[in-house]
């Protein structure tokens, strides 16, 4: 068993040659302001380079951004981890899948994998996520893996025209373990 390996997806490596499908992705506009935000365009050789840099990066002590793909090989997204602190076992993740991607459960079987790293693998005891408001799916998604509403950053989020709250979901290492 391999364990970045779930039942569906892998996680691995952003490699050089995946440039395209994340051009194609950045296409996106409403898929980038629920995961993060809509930025100017990028050209072709922008998102050569930024594919370049990130399959040359690799991790920074526990932050990573990685690539999401089926078994098959096929790539439907990334997710990183940041803010990690291990000193608290603290950390956040972020996620994104491509939109033809979506409600194949590809997400949930990533955040598994990824969490029982940080949980079994470095010691984490809680995993954070921030969800914007108006991000209903996400909010749902989260609260299906038994993350818990911790707090309510008010007027955080400025996107298509009005101000947003961010929601703060928490999970613990016990609930994860219990969730399974």
């Amino acid at each position: 068993m391999n364990i970045w390996e779930g039942d569906k997806v892998r996680l691995r490596p952003i490699a050089a040659d995946d440039w395209k499908l994340f051009h194609e992705n950045d296409q996106d506009s409403e898929g980038a302001r629920l995961s993060d935000a809509i930025f100017f365009p990028r050209s072709e050789d922008g998102t050569k380079s930024w594919a370049e840099e990130q399959a040359s990066k690799g991790a920074d002590g526990d932050n990573i951004m990685l690539a999401i793909e089926t078994l098959d090989g096929e790539l439907v997204g990334c997710m990183n981890s940041h803010s990690c602190d291990p000193r608290n076992g603290t950390f956040k993740y972020g996620l994104a899948i491509f939109r033809r991607y979506w409600r194949h459960g590809y997400a949930s079987d990533a955040v598994r994998i990824l969490l029982r790293y940080f949980f079994h693998e470095l010691r984490y005891e809680k995993a954070n996520a921030h969800v914007y408001a108006f991000n209903e799916g996400s909010i749902k998604f989260h609260e299906r893996l038994g993350f818990k509403l911790e707090g309510k950053l008010r007027h955080m989020i400025y996107t298509n025209g009005q101000h947003y709250d961010e929601y703060v979901f928490g999970l613990l290492k016990s609930e994860f373990d219990a969730f399974k």
